[in-house]
């Protein structure tokens, strides 16, 4: 199993949380408040600098308003590609 920072998929996600943020109308700084984090944590989560687990996956996404598992089925075709 190859290394996943940066990888494709990890590319993806990063893309993908950042796509939803915007169409959200957040800023990162609101997206920060929400997770009791500085504003450079979502940058960097964002810019594909640290691994996502799954349990800050799932606290973005509410912070955010997306559904987890719905983007956990579209990000696994990106990792099928």
């Amino acid at each position: 199993m190859s290394k996943s920072l940066r990888s494709p998929a990890h590319e993806a996600l990063c893309a993908f949380i950042r796509d939803a943020r915007k169409a959200a109308g957040l800023t990162q700084t609101q997206v920060a408040d929400k997770l009791e984090r500085y504003q450079s944590y979502v940058a960097m989560l964002e810019g594909g600098e640290r691994k996502i687990d799954v349990i800050e996956f799932i606290q973005i996404a509410k912070a955010i308003g997306f559904d987890p598992a719905e983007a956990v089925r579209k990000l696994a075709k990106v990792s099928e590609e």
